[in-house]
This record gives structure tokens, C-alpha cells and sequence, in this order.
């Protein structure tokens, strides 16, 4: 039994019961027993790659997309740029260095880091050194300014709630100790649920709903800004058009574990609700739009073949690799889906 399950079983001893949201919490952010506050989580080395480690092209990419957003923006003279949730600062990184040269751009740019992990902030220092940066506490904090922002693989790692249906009411999903054990059960009394799951008629008895309120906020607060001062998002990340059933998963050394197995030292993660993002947004919002497609309407394959130029061997076959991993269907293409967020004064950005 690792420290991080043990702080977990004394915790649930004292309240009875933890929410599946509480639970994610913890095995997360916990300052002393917290997956992100301890061992290295991304790339060869961690438990999982998310897409800007895979290959330059990605934040390159994206970084040009929101320039250009800028550019058809009419080029405010101050703007936000933020990242939520930017891991090691490599899509930061490589969207600062690929807009280099968009004339006053980076003149113009305030960029801050939302990163609640002390840790990665100090990854983060160290890998964007170049450049002036900031660190956000809360989303509150936000200058009163255009904002430009992007989050990749952020929303699924915000904690949950989980619903089963039962007949016509509605459980909650807890974590209780069952013979020194954790497991999973349900709320002794019916729980109140938002009016769009009880509508549902998709969801047979014994079913389980999702429910984020983290994103559901976030999404809100920075949609009204957009709206009332300008500027773009865009979220990246794998989930659907509405939750249905469990998708709450652990991932060690790049492996599913079971999500109870080893807490604090292992992933969590969950589908996202894009559906219920959208009800929340309060400017335009683009068509969900897979991965692959949009990085193809982007250009990466234009992007791909112009690096592959100097590539040879084993070096060549790797980037090709990236590439597919990007954008197949049968790889990130597919599951993974782009929302932008735009004002409703200006038109659809490229890619949608």
C-alpha cells in the first residue's frame, strides 16, 4: 500500500464516504499525496504523451491559428495569451517560437499559465525562460484585456461526478472502505441532477451519467470574457457531444490501470462533456470537429512534408509516425475533438 492510498483510506475513514469528485481531487492535486505534485508525468519518462510532445508540428500549428485569429481581430495592441493546464511548457514553447516573426504579435502578448502543480511551474520557468511569463492562481485574475487561449488535454483531468440510474431516480457514485478495501458505491439517499439528464431517454436503468462542474464554470467565466472583450479559445481534448456510462480511467507507465489501484501515483482521467461545455458558453462556439480534420485544415501535412525535407532513416519514419498519431482516425484523430470559442462579432476561425 503506497502513502498517497493510505492518507486516501484515513480520509474516507473520517467522512464516511468520498465523491467520485473528491476522490479525483485528491489522487490529483493533494499537495503532499497528489499525482501531479510528485514523479514525472509526461513523455518516455512519465505515464503518458500528450500530443505536443509528439511533435513540434502541434504547437507550431496552433500557435499560427491563434496568430491568426489575432491578425483577423485587427491586431489588438494588448492581449492576453493563456495556456490552461500547459504540463512542461513544449506547446507553449514551440507556439512562441513559431509566431516569432507574425509582425507585433509578440509585442502585443501577456502570456500566463494557469498551474496549480508548484512543480511543473518550475519545469515550466525553466523551459520558457526567454520569454516574460506569468502564472495564474484563478481564472479571476485575468487582465481586462482580449484574451487568446488554448487548452489541450485539460478539461479531462478536471474531477467529476458520476450519476446511476435507478428506475426514475438518480444515485450518486461515492468511494467508501469495505474490509480495509476502497470501492465504489452509491449515495444512501436519490440525488438532484441537472434538468437536461433527466430528460434523457438514452440512459438505460443502471446507467451512469457524468457531471463536471469545474468545467462547466471555467467555460462560462471565459466565454463572457471573449464575448465582452475579444479574443478566441480552443480546447482540445478526447471526450464526445454528451457523457454516457463510466469513462473515469487510470493510466500508468503508459498502461490502463484500475482507477483504485494505485491512487496518487497513477493518472486520472475522464471523457469530456463537450455538450454540456457548449450549454455554458456564452459567445459562438465552432462545430466539435475532430482532431485529425482540423490539423489537416490547418496545414500539417504541408507543415510535415517542409520538416521531412531534411530527414533521413530512423529520424524520417519517427516523424511520419507523428504525423498518423496526430491526425489517423485510427490514432488522436478521431478521439480527440477541437472546440473554438469566438465572439459573436466576428466570423468563424479556420478549421471548422
Amino acid at each position: 500500500m503506497n502513502s498517497s492510498k493510505d492518507m486516501l483510506i484515513d480520509l474516507i475513514k473520517a467522512r464516511g464516504r468520498l465523491s467520485t469528485e473528491e476522490f479525483m481531487a485528491f489522487c490529483l492535486t493533494n499537495p503532499e499525496a497528489g499525482y501531479y505534485a510528485k514523479q514525472p508525468v509526461f513523455g518516455q519518462k512519465g505515464d503518458f504523451i500528450t500530443a505536443p510532445e509528439i511533435s513540434q508540428m502541434y504547437g507550431e500549428l496552433l500557435g499560427m491559428w491563434l496568430a491568426q485569429c489575432w491578425i483577423e481581430q485587427h491586431r489588438p495592441v494588448k492581449f492576453t495569451l493563456l495556456e490552461l493546464g500547459p504540463g512542461r511548457g513544449t506547446l507553449m514553447e514551440d507556439l512562441l517560437r513559431a509566431t516569432e516573426k507574425v509582425s507585433g504579435f509578440h509585442k502585443a502578448m501577456q502570456v500566463q499559465l494557469l498551474e496549480s502543480s508548484q512543480r511543473l511551474r518550475e519545469v515550466q520557468k525553466e523551459k520558457l525562460n526567454k520569454y516574460e511569463i506569468t502564472w495564474l492562481d484563478e481564472l479571476q485574475k485575468l487582465p481586462d484585456q482580449p484574451l487568446f487561449f488554448i487548452a489541450n488535454e485539460f478539461f479531462d483531468a478536471l474531477p467529476i461526478r458520476q450519476f446511476q440510474r435507478t428506475g426514475d431516480i438518480w444515485f450518486e457514485r461515492y468511494l467508501v472502505i469495505e474490509d480495509g478495501s476502497l470501492v465504489f458505491s452509491f449515495s444512501p439517499q436519490e440525488k438532484q441532477v441537472p434538468e437536461n439528464i433527466t430528460t434523457r431517454h438514452d440512459i438505460a436503468d443502471g446507467g451512469i451519467i457524468e457531471v463536471c462542474p469545474g468545467a462547466v464554470k471555467i467555460c462560462k467565466f471565459l466565454s463572457k470574457h471573449i464575448e465582452a472583450k475579444g479574443g478566441v479559445g480552443l480546447i482540445i481534448d478526447y471526450g464526445n457531444s454528451m457523457s454516457k456510462g463510466d469513462t473515469l480511467q487510470a493510466v500508468k507507465d503508459h498502461k490502463l490501470v484500475n482507477v483504485l489501484e494505485t491512487p496518487g501515483l497513477s493518472d486520472l482521467t475522464a471523457h469530456v462533456d463537450f455538450g454540456a461545455l457548449v450549454r455554458a458558453i456564452v459567445c459562438e462556439t465552432s462545430k466539435l470537429t475532430p482532431q485529425g480534420q482540423f490539423l489537416e485544415r490547418i496545414g500539417i501535412t504541408h507543415r510535415a512534408k517542409a520538416l521531412s525535407t531534411n530527414l533521413r532513416n530512423d529520424a524520417l519514419q519517427l516523424h511520419i509516425a507523428a504525423h498518423k498519431r496526430l491526425t489517423h482516425p485510427n490514432e488522436m484523430g478521431h478521439l480527440f475533438k477541437v472546440l473554438a470559442l469566438y465572439p459573436t462579432f466576428v466570423k468563424m476561425p479556420v478549421g471548422f
